[in-house]
């Protein structure tokens, strides 16, 4: 007997990040020469103290309120607060296992529509499926650094239709193209006109390469709701902790959130929350500093030797991910132009059409952290000293990965 299954469950297929990563090992293990360039996963040690909180607080096994351990919330608002200005109190956050899971429950509690930048991360839109939400896409180009010009989104609400509940989704730094949004006030005050509720992602952004924290929240904080978590900056992604804040007009919004939440996961694993009082709490400046010293040398490093006239690219801002625009007549498709990369060459990117790009944009996200993240940090002794020969020498899989990319480039 086979269950019946949704109509809008049966469109889903695996998340294209996760299903790379398992190809990618397949293929290693079958004994290809495979350059992970598909899967973005921070490769660096989650700090020591972080993960010695974590084995101090392992006997526990009580259950923690379903909105989370009150500490760890406590330290999430006064970690938003000191870095973008504006109060989340305590009671508008939601702990999550990671921040996937907080955005699937806005979209399953939420009756509307939703408003996509492409490129987008590639979970946006099938969680939007799961909770019948409708998506619109609205297109960026490369000149306005992958993000929507104010008058573009005021453009697409007008289409969309202004008596619409709508949510506009924001992650900067981006996810696939490692750009920081630089128009956050203008495209805040559209989203105030039409009464938009926003969602910034904001799990890249203690990975920008400047070192400054920008959020939409600073500008539009009545509305803006922020996700965050431990993945990326901390490089738990496995530990699964994220979290949800919201503004104090949508404490109903919260209340369903939290009873979804309730019915769903219970409550995050409790040994975790412990540790990430002390991810929220303690002084990680140097250790953030080293590590996007790093990002940011083996990023340029990937540009300098990518950019040319058959390779469009522009520089990383922050996060792991360039986006390359390969100049093609030959394939049909970016899903086809990435299949034929990893066939002929070894090196495995996701394609642009995975992010919400057509699929004849020859788009792809490459993620440039295939290298062994605790060696590299351990040899740094001076983030100004990273240069080309530090990353040739603890990047060797990205180096080599991008000559062969850029050698097969040459013939297109």
């Amino acid at each position: 007997m086979i269950p019946r299954i949704k109509k809008n469950i049966l469109k889903l297929k695996e998340s294209s990040t996760l299903a790379i990563n398992e190809k990618s090992k397949r293929l290693i293990k079958e004994g290809k020469k495979i350059y992970q360039f598909g899967f973005g996963q921070s490769p660096f040690q989650i700090p020591n103290k972080i993960i010695q909180t974590l084995k101090d607080n392992a006997h526990r096994k009580e259950y923690l309120p379903i909105q989370g351990l009150p500490k760890l919330r406590d330290k999430i608002s006064k970690y938003l607060l000191s870095r973008t200005g504006i109060k989340y109190s305590k009671e508008n956050i939601l702990i999550t296992p990671g921040s996937k899971e907080a955005m699937l429950l806005m979209h399953v509690t939420f009756n509307g529509e939703i408003i996509l930048p492409a490129p987008s991360w590639v979970s946006y839109e099938p969680q939007a499926e799961i909770g019948y939400n409708k998506v619109h896409w609205l297109e960026t180009l490369q000149m306005n650094n992958w993000f929507p010009t104010a008058q573009e989104l005021e453009k697409k609400i007008k289409k969309i239709g202004k008596n619409k509940k709508l949510i506009l989704i924001l992650n900067s730094p981006n996810n696939p193209s490692g750009a920081i949004c630089n128009n956050l006030k203008d495209l805040a005050k559209v989203a105030k006109k039409y009464k938009l509720i926003v969602l910034s992602d904001e799990i890249y952004t203690d990975l920008s390469f400047d070192n400054s924290y920008k959020s939409i929240s600073e500008f539009y904080p009545e509305a803006t709701c922020i996700s965050g978590g431990l993945s990326k900056w901390c490089g738990a992604g496995g530990w699964r902790l994220g979290f949800l804040a919201v503004p104090d007009g949508l404490k109903e919004f919260m209340n369903s959130l939290k009873s979804l939440a309730s019915e769903s996961y219970s409550t995050v694993n409790t040994p975790t929350q412990f540790a990430a009082v002390e991810a929220y709490d303690g002084d990680y400046k140097d250790y953030k500093l080293k590590v996007t010293s790093i990002l940011n040398a083996v990023g340029t490093f990937v540009y300098n030797n990518l950019k040319s006239n058959k390779i469009l690219i522009n520089p990383p801002q922050g996060a792991f991910y360039l986006m390359p625009e390969f100049k093609n007549k030959k394939y049909k498709n970016s899903a086809k132009l990435c299949d034929a990369i990893l066939s002929e060459t070894g090196v495995a990117l996701l394609p642009g059409s995975d992010f919400g790009f057509k699929p004849n944009k020859m788009l792809a996200r490459l993620s440039y952290t295939d290298f062994d993240g605790v060696e590299f940090f351990d040899n740094v002794k001076d983030c100004n000293s990273i240069d080309d020969d530090m990353v040739k020498k603890y990047a060797p899989n990205v180096v080599e990965g991008v000559f062969k990319l850029s050698n097969w480039a040459k013939n297109l």
